[in-house]
């Protein structure tokens, strides 16, 4: 058993952690950040014929970007997708693996990159057998400036592997909310009383990767998408 999976916490994805999930995502989560933000959520029209497993490629600006995006999900996708977190930040001590593991649906994944061989993604491969979907954050970690950083090659590597569509996911907005550094949705100066600020959310369509594609032309079309002035 590799390192990764031990760290895994299978639990998290027993009916009881799903349902508790949900009520803190849609009955806690979701009020307190309508507080702050007003979302746009564009491209739903994609998950039309969709069945997962499905690996979903996003953008990352913000601790935000996770509950704003499984927020934005269809039910159905929503309910069995969990999220790729960094193992050397997310996993590093129990009480906030187990925190992440139940409120985000968390799986860990080495950021630096490795960490893509049969071995140390068993138990994304369990997942993706029970039908699971995954988030991925492809620059790897958070953006400083909001801007869309370098993006990295793993997603497309594993959509490869599992024979899985790819759809990208761009989120804008909330690192004007919640920048790096923050742990907390921030007031704007000078307002005792939360402006909403706006945040964005697009779903792309499908990318299904061909069998001769190279992994960094995936993630070019990817790119692409963030890049697009649809996606801005």
């Amino acid at each position: 058993m590799s390192d990764l999976e031990e760290l895994d916490a299978g639990w998290s994805r027993s009916p009881p952690a799903r349902a508790l999930r949900e009520a803190i995502l849609m009955g806690v989560l979701s009020p307190l950040m309508d507080l702050y933000t007003r979302r746009t959520v564009h491209g739903r029209e994609h998950f039309e014929g969709l069945e997962p497993p499905v690996l979903f490629v996003a953008n990352h600006s913000s601790h935000m970007d996770t509950p704003v995006t499984l927020r934005a999900l269809p039910r159905r996708f929503r309910r069995t997708t969990s999220v790729a977190a960094a193992a050397d930040y997310f996993y590093a001590n129990r009480r906030l693996a187990w925190t992440v593991s139940l409120v985000f649906g968390t799986v860990p994944m080495a950021r630096d990159g490795r960490g893509l061989d049969d071995e140390s993604t068993a138990h994304i491969d369990a997942l993706f057998q029970k039908g699971w979907s995954l988030v991925m954050f492809a620059e790897g970690t958070r953006s400083r400036d909001g801007s869309v950083g370098k993006l990295r090659s793993g997603a497309a590597v594993l959509a490869a592997q599992y024979g899985l569509p790819l759809m990208p996911i761009h989120v804008t907005g909330t690192h004007d909310v919640m920048p790096v550094g923050r742990y907390w949705m921030r007031i704007p100066p000078g307002r005792p009383i939360p402006r909403r600020r706006p945040i964005q959310i697009r779903f792309g369509a499908p990318i299904h990767p061909e069998s001769t594609e190279q992994r960094r032309d995936v993630m070019e079309r990817v790119s692409e998408f963030f890049e697009a002035p649809a996606a801005r």
